[in-house]
């Protein structure tokens, strides 16, 4: 099957939010629509109306299966933000495909550090970022499921 990158809208919220609320409830993560995940209810506004991006990965019938958001921090800053994939495509290069297109638009949008936020449930998604240089450091805002942040230079 292929699949293919777009950039999102508001009016894929609902199918975006099930992709992530789901993935959360696979690790037995929860969701919090009122603070760490308030940024979907207007992706227009709080990513690429800032500086930032936010695609999805669709398969051929156009259903959304993955998505990766960068938000503007400061100039030179942006935080890599609500990387999913649906749980039957895993494994198969997805991932990497998803964080190489965030980290490829994070230096075309003129950023030459990316940040995030993650949970040390997602193992899998801990070994791919630091497979691509990633580095743990004190990061000041976690969000309330989050244990750990990591940054890149670019």
């Amino acid at each position: 099957m292929n699949y293919n990158l777009r950039t999102a809208s508001n009016e894929d919220r609902n199918e975006i939010e099930q992709l992530v609320y789901g993935v959360l409830g696979e690790y037995g993560l929860k969701s919090d629509p009122g603070k760490t995940d308030s940024d979907l209810s207007d992706i227009q506004h709080e990513y690429l109306d800032k500086g930032g991006t936010f695609e999805v990965l669709i398969d051929e019938d156009k259903k959304i299966v993955g998505s990766v958001g960068l938000y503007r921090i400061n100039p030179t800053t942006c935080e890599l933000r609500k990387m999913y994939l649906a749980a039957d495509l895993r494994g198969q290069g997805l991932g990497r495909r998803l964080l190489s297109h965030a980290l490829s638009k994070a230096k075309e949008l003129g950023y030459s550090r990316v940040e995030l936020e993650t949970a040390s449930v997602l193992k899998e998604a801990i070994a791919l970022y630091e497979r691509y240089g990633f580095r743990r450091f004190d990061h000041n805002h976690l969000s309330s499921r989050c244990d750990a942040g990591y940054y890149l230079e670019i």
